[in-house]
């Protein structure tokens, strides 16, 4: 009978507080569970308790490190069947989840139980204290941190204190190098499930939160909340040993290690140690080569999708993006948002050691490796080491003599983009760098350069 209700899709089962129908009624059982809070399974390593039997199973894959389910495309294995289906789609392109209001497409279930939240405005957590409410769990656990100092967990090792227990397990993660939560797509690993979640959010390219003064989108709310604070000049979060504030706490604890010297966060492959679990990720990708991402006109492969949808618009020459104070045109939305500082000279990326300040991020980055000496991209064939991917890009056509830029008025051709920009500016006669004393204009960066020096009496 059991199999037939399975074919006649009848549900004789139904759970008597919220009414919803199951097949089985093994199945009502274990749901029932989430009800009860019930939880019988316990691991015997750690003592977490689980409230099915498959769950613990899954678990304990954590701690034995297990991984039985590999990739027939590129042999990556995980612990659990699910991820393995998820991962495929990354080769497959398949993306079976559909939003019924926008037709947007995901690859995971997760992902469009997220991005419908951005159309409902549903929050489905809330803060038991202030009635505040949130859409995400994690925010509403960081959240619930604002009403109280109290930290009655330490940590063993470095003694640092934690509102909840769930974030000194995160925390000890660290010391443990364990990083269970794993990206279905991409090589990443996490300690945290929500910043797995957060990172998932670079693959579906989702930024459904956007600034009321500069409509620069966001791909969580936490992150829009900083981004206001450049507008508001707010820094609410200050040094205890030096006093310098800041506009966000990850900006305060990542100063810090200024400070302590810490960083906790070490290759497992080559033993080196970072500050940043961003840089440790970005760093990875030097080790394991992996690309999953294809250019279907040139084949050529990419680490993140980001730099792919880059890429791409090499070749579609497509520029949607223009700025209303110069008619700059730009081929991505966060190239104009990062030029408009160039108007505005806001400068919202300070680095903690000698406090120079820049328009964007990944220009701090840069900048941040003239202090730590970091060469973190290799040659493969004269093993010349690198600050910057783009510089070991650039210098693999030495060895090459690839020169895949094209000029469209007489077919020269170049190994760099900018080499490209800067010829085209012969027959343009566009003249983008601005002196700001004497508002001479100049067609490259290096002639302005020069030209700044007759201002300065500077020698070179």
């Amino acid at each position: 009978m059991k199999h037939l209700d399975m074919h006649t899709k009848e549900k004789p089962y139904a759970c008597d507080i919220c009414q919803k129908p199951y097949f089985k009624s093994s199945d009502l059982i274990t749901h029932l569970r989430t009800h009860s809070k019930d939880k019988p399974y316990a691991c015997e390593i750690c003592n977490k308790k689980f409230s099915r039997s498959a769950h613990l199973t899954r678990h304990l894959r954590v701690h034995t490190k297990e991984k039985p389910f590999a990739c027939d495309f590129c042999n990556k294995t995980f612990s659990r069947r699910s991820s393995l289906m998820n991962h495929l789609r990354t080769h497959t392109g398949e993306k079976p989840y559909l939003c019924d209001i926008c037709n947007k497409r995901f690859f995971r279930h997760d992902d469009l139980t997220r991005h419908l939240r951005t159309h409902k405005k549903e929050k489905p957590y809330t803060c038991d204290l202030c009635q505040a409410a949130f859409s995400q769990r994690f925010h509403l656990n960081r959240h619930l941190g604002t009403h109280t100092n109290e930290k009655p967990y330490a940590c063993d090792i470095c003694q640092k204190a934690f509102s909840e227990r769930s974030n000194l397990t995160q925390h000890l993660r660290t010391h443990k190098k364990e990083k269970p939560y794993a990206c279905d797509i991409c090589p990443s690993a996490f300690s945290a499930r929500f910043n797995l979640n957060r990172h998932l959010m670079t693959h579906t390219n989702e930024k459904p939160y956007a600034c009321d003064i500069c409509q620069r989108p966001f791909s969580e709310q936490s992150n829009l909340t900083q981004h206001l604070r450049t507008h508001t000049k707010e820094k609410p979060f200050a040094c205890n040993i030096c006093q310098k504030l800041f506009s966000t706490r990850s900006y305060l604890s990542q100063h810090l290690r200024s400070h302590t010297k810490e960083k906790p966060y070490t290759c497992d492959i080559c033993q080196k140690a970072y500050s940043q679990s961003s840089t440790l990720n970005r760093h990875l990708r030097t080790h394991t080569k992996y690309k999953p991402y294809a250019c279907e006109i040139c084949n050529k492969s990419f680490s993140r999708y980001p730099i792919l949808k880059r890429h791409l618009l090499i070749h579609t020459k497509e520029t949607p993006y223009a700025c209303d104070i110069c008619q700059r045109p730009f081929s991505e939305r966060s190239r104009l948002f990062e030029h408009l500082r160039s108007h505005t000279k806001e400068k919202e990326y300070a680095c903690d050691i000698c406090n120079k300040g820049f328009s964007k991020h990944c220009d701090l980055r840069r900048h941040l490796r003239t202090h730590t000496k970091e060469r973190p991209y290799a040659c493969d064939i004269c093993q010349a080491a690198f600050s910057e991917r783009s510089h070991l890009t650039q210098h693999l056509r030495t060895h090459t003599n690839e020169k895949p830029y094209a000029c469209d008025f007489c077919n020269k051709t170049f190994t760099q983009l900018s080499s490209l920009l800067s010829h085209l500016r012969i027959y343009t006669g566009e003249k983008p760098y601005l002196c700001d004393i004497c508002n001479k204009r100049f067609p490259r960066r290096s002639e302005l350069t020069r030209h700044l020096r007759t201002h300065t009496k500077e020698k070179p």
